[in-house]
């Protein structure tokens, strides 16, 4: 039996609406753009204190579609993608083997801070496979987020031998276990999202360089909108089950347009002469390596999807070249991040606009 998202709200702690939350305009855009095309690189979330990054990458979840996967598999295996399916399916698959799938939500994974390597990537019993001669494996939470969401707290306080671990299976779509000569691998294709606050420290510049974006956000100012969000919280927290019922037009309507939005993105084309426009960006700011251009890319398509549009402007281009460059400027750690202004300033340069973006 599948739960309906109505039914959610009586079984599962509810969650604060994504549609409800005021602000933050960038890191919801940011969110929004990686659930359309994973492929972005997951993004990082950085902000103050009680700016409502865990809230947003929460709420993001309730908003998700629902995905088919292998009845009982721990890789949440598609049955339809030798890529997102574990070797045990795929040999079954191999002798015409039927296989059960049910449809599910895509699913968030927390990574506490104090997580072991074996925990996050999984463990092989040795004994187990020496005497009875299987591969006995014991799925982490790399397994778990597979086709999902990984998301990670103060990502800027995990180790950095971790934080390498995650980026390395975000990267590849693969996890692979080895102990003493025996070796599992499986696929670990997810979001990851990561969040901190500034002042305990960035991550070193290799690793952020790893994010396909990256969001900053700040405490809101405007006096009107602090007061419209501590009453929405206060709302939220008195009666959560009414205030989502509030909500519940525009969040299906939301996941509806993210649903299409995934469709519709294979479809989607840019001119080539801004490809190139991209790329001299991305040049002219020193950007190392080509994932700059690659998730500007694939991030400005993604927009134009989410707007329903078979085409990128150069409008799509700025709206998310901030996002996808500002991290990867910072050359010395002990450096503060760009807000963004630098490649605005050069993208202006490079299209011809002055003011009118």
């Amino acid at each position: 039996m599948n739960l309906k998202s109505s039914d959610n709200d009586q079984t599962n702690r509810p969650v604060f609406p994504f549609t409800a939350i005021v602000g933050q305009e960038e890191m919801k855009l940011a969110l929004l753009l990686n659930v359309i095309d994973p492929k972005i690189g997951g993004v990082m979330i950085m902000g103050d204190r009680g700016t409502g990054k865990s809230t947003a990458v929460r709420a993001l979840v309730d908003l998700l579609p629902e995905i088919e996967v292998i009845l009982d598999d721990p890789f949440n295996s598609d049955p339809n993608d030798l890529e997102l399916m574990s070797e045990e399916v795929r040999e079954k698959l191999k002798k015409d083997q039927r296989i059960e799938t049910v449809k599910k939500k895509i699913s968030m994974v927390d990574l506490p801070l104090g997580a072991t390597e074996d925990r996050v990537c999984g463990t092989i019993d040795l004994e187990k496979a020496l005497t009875e001669g299987v591969k006995a494996f014991e799925p982490g939470l790399l397994a778990k987020a597979n086709r999902g969401i990984l998301y990670v707290d103060e990502v800027n306080l995990l180790d950095d031998h971790l934080v390498d671990v995650l980026l390395d299976a975000a990267a590849s779509g693969w996890n692979t276990v080895e102990r003493e000569g025996i070796s599992m691998s499986h696929p670990a294709r997810f979001i990851l999202v990561g969040s901190g606050n500034p002042e305990e420290g960035e991550l070193r510049p290799q690793l952020l360089d790893r994010f396909g974006m990256h969001a900053q956000i700040g405490t809101v100012r405007e006096p009107k909108l602090r007061v419209q969000i501590v009453e929405q919280r206060a709302a939220f927290d008195e009666s959560p089950i009414d205030f989502r019922k509030n909500y519940k037009n525009s969040q299906q309507q939301l996941t509806l347009k993210i649903t299409n939005a995934r469709e519709l993105l294979k479809n989607v084309e840019m001119d080539y002469e801004n490809r190139i426009k991209i790329s001299k960006i991305c040049s002219e700011l020193n950007v190392d390596g080509l994932r700059g251009d690659i998730v500007t890319n694939r991030a400005a398509k993604a927009l134009a999807a989410f707007e329903n549009r078979s085409k990128t402007t150069v409008q799509d281009i700025y709206r998310v070249i901030s996002l996808c460059l500002r991290h990867r400027l910072r050359k010395d750690p002990l450096e503060t991040i760009d807000s963004g202004d630098k490649v605005r300033d050069v993208f202006k340069n490079v299209f011809g606009y002055q003011n009118n973006v």
